[in-house]
């Protein structure tokens, strides 16, 4: 090969039979992250892979996975995969199973939000590669549905996103219980913090790939910031979607997102809503018609923010900003891939101000203004007191967000005494009980 060419993925060590599969999706060279990620992986080196969402981070680590696992016994998976949200394990999974197929492996994916019957048929039958949601794992590890004792491949993908979202302790549960000789990948846009401690505690001497994509490979992402008042983003949202077609609209709370996509109807919108309420059925429905076009617009909480992956998003609406600049990141970056341009949105309603001015600054963007952008003044600083003064405001963080729920609901699909997580991630919670094994 001449120093000047792209490597090719038999370059890079990969069999026959696997290349054969990516031909038939159309992928003949691999791309950076892969390219640089896939021979150390194949020499059983540790990674530490920093790249952004849409960059082929799971093919980077689907085909040395699938090259190096072996078929294992029922209830004793050889291969894991972490994710933080179903959509993201559903997806990893579809993506491995042409994959495994070559090598006579069953992947399966575990995630809240399902029955545990298939689930737990599909381990005693065999699972090779099992593709979870931590909290969902858990539940079945504590049942004694399976063991983690046999793992000698993990990957844990969006690990800052699973940060985030508090769920490194269970990570680090799931992660002391498989093979200590494991092979261990650990992709995230950030590896310092708290993914940082994950390298530190669960790698061994990884390699370090950092991947940022230059522009020509990402498209051109174009911010406008609109200011407007409440009762306007509705026609605003309708505006957009009109002129972009394909757009994904963000916002705070499920009610919001059923609340929107009705609206929007009523301007010829053809919309789906998707968040932690609806079934994993619905959500899939959504996703499916949405990719093939049928519904224009997705409307969906923060929750799946990471979760969806569908090409060819020209835009990108926070209907409601996000609550931090790491959030308007992960949204945004639903359009602008693969080369193709997208346009990013914000609607900033007088509350919002001063959290709109936050992100530009943190993020130093140069957006496109659209109405009249106020002037933020700084916050003039109170004195200390002796006493506090914020007893009692009223804000309660327990149980809020995308992920609360009733204690002590009923996942769906499952089993008398097991509480699903919203958001199919089977996120932190409270000690669940899961389903109890038969004596």
């Amino acid at each position: 090969m001449a120093s000047n060419e792209s490597p090719s993925f038999a370059d890079l060590g990969l069999s026959h039979d696997l290349i054969e599969v990516l031909k038939t999706k159309s992928i003949t060279h691999p791309l950076p992250i892969q390219a640089s990620t896939i021979p150390d992986a194949l020499k059983g080196r540790d990674i530490s892979g920093k790249a952004p969402t849409g960059s082929g981070k799971t093919l980077a680590f689907s085909l040395p996975l699938v090259s190096h696992i072996k078929k294992s016994k029922p209830k004793r998976p050889s291969g894991l995969v972490l994710a933080p949200t179903r959509e993201l394990a559903n997806q990893i999974a579809k993506d491995l199973i042409p994959l495994a197929k070559t090598k006579g492996l069953f992947v399966h994916a575990f995630y809240g939000g399902a029955g545990y019957g298939p689930q737990i048929k599909a381990l005693e039958r065999r699972v090779d590669i099992a593709v979870a949601c931590p909290g969902r794992l858990e539940d079945l590890l504590q049942s004694g549905y399976l063991t983690l004792e046999d793992v000698a491949f993990v990957v844990i993908d969006e690990a800052d996103r699973m940060a985030d979202m508090g769920f490194l302790p269970s990570v680090k549960r799931i992660l002391n219980q498989t093979n200590k000789k494991r092979q261990t990948f650990l992709f995230s846009a950030t590896l310092d913090g708290a993914v940082d401690a994950l390298v530190r505690d669960y790698q061994n001497d990884p390699v370090i790939h950092e991947f940022m994509p230059e522009d020509d490979e990402t498209g051109t992402m174009t911010h406008k910031f609109v200011y407007l008042t409440p009762d306007a983003r509705v026609d605003r949202t309708a505006e957009a979607i009109s002129e972009h077609g394909s757009s994904v609209v963000f916002v705070r709370t499920r009610h919001g997102a059923d609340r929107l996509s009705k609206q929007l109807s009523h301007h010829g919108i053809r919309a789906a809503a998707i968040h932690g309420d609806r079934s994993q059925a619905q959500r899939e429905r959504a996703l499916k018609s949405f990719s093939k076009g049928e519904v224009q617009a997705l409307i969906a909480t923060d929750v799946v923010a990471r979760g969806i992956h569908v090409d060819a998003v020209a835009c990108v609406v926070h209907y409601d900003l996000p609550q931090d600049s790491k959030d308007y990141v992960h949204r945004s970056g639903r359009t602008a891939r693969a080369g193709a341009d997208g346009e990013v949105v914000a609607l900033v309603i007088p509350e919002s101000n001063r959290l709109a001015a936050q992100i530009v600054n943190q993020l130093q963007l140069s957006p496109q203004i659209e109405g009249t952008q106020p002037e933020i003044r700084p916050r003039p600083q109170k004195p200390r007191s002796g006493g506090s003064s914020h007893r009692g405001s009223g804000h309660s963080h327990s149980g809020g967000g995308q992920g609360g729920g009733r204690p002590g609901a009923r996942g769906k699909g499952g089993r008398p005494g097991a509480r699903a997580g919203k958001a199919g991630a089977g996120g932190p919670s409270a000690r669940r009980k899961g389903p109890r094994k038969a004596s």
